[in-house]
């Protein structure tokens, strides 16, 4: 069989991706699920099937992200993160892709191809950061046996655990 023949039947397979995306902060809470649904639209319209998803939830960027808009860069340090993950045509992604990076509100993207390990195991973002814990360590004045050295004083660290939820 030629290779043309043989690169052409797997590319009629559809394939797992994932679409990782951040929302214009300035776009209202509640309009954000229409702009998701845009963005399934986009997907459902090329012949592709949506398996999972994480709603979008609002966070705090780990850097400035500049975007071209309305005749000047802006910055932003906040967005709506979300991802959903679809099975698609090969041949069809390049019009998913193109109609995600050029949606108005999208203020980044990134679409990715599945292995069959991450198709099975999904990171869920916003439930990892909710499940973060913070240390406080309160210092009693009081010495007592197995206290610890602190600048130069003794002290007995007494350590908590707390969950914290993201807001």
């Amino acid at each position: 069989m030629p290779v043309t023949e043989a690169v052409s039947t797997t590319e009629r397979e559809p394939v797992a991706y994932e679409l990782a995306y951040h929302v214009l902060p300035t776009v209202a809470e509640g309009e954000v699920d229409s702009v998701i649904a845009d963005l399934k639209q986009s997907i459902t319209k090329a012949g592709g099937q949506i398996f999972d998803e994480e709603d979008a939830d609002r966070f705090e960027l780990a850097y400035e992200i500049e975007k071209y808009l309305e005749g000047r860069y802006r910055r932003f340090s906040s967005a709506y993160f979300g991802w959903m993950r679809f099975r698609l045509n090969p041949t069809a992604l390049a019009a998913v892709v193109e109609e995600v990076e050029t949606h108005k509100s999208i203020l980044r993207s990134l679409t990715i191809r599945l292995t069959k390990a991450e198709e099975a195991a999904p990171f869920r973002f916003h439930e990892a950061l909710a499940d973060t814990k913070v240390r406080t360590i309160i210092a009693d004045e009081e010495v007592v046996e197995g206290a610890a050295e602190v600048e130069g004083e003794v002290v007995d660290a007494v350590v908590e655990e707390t969950d914290v939820k993201a807001e």
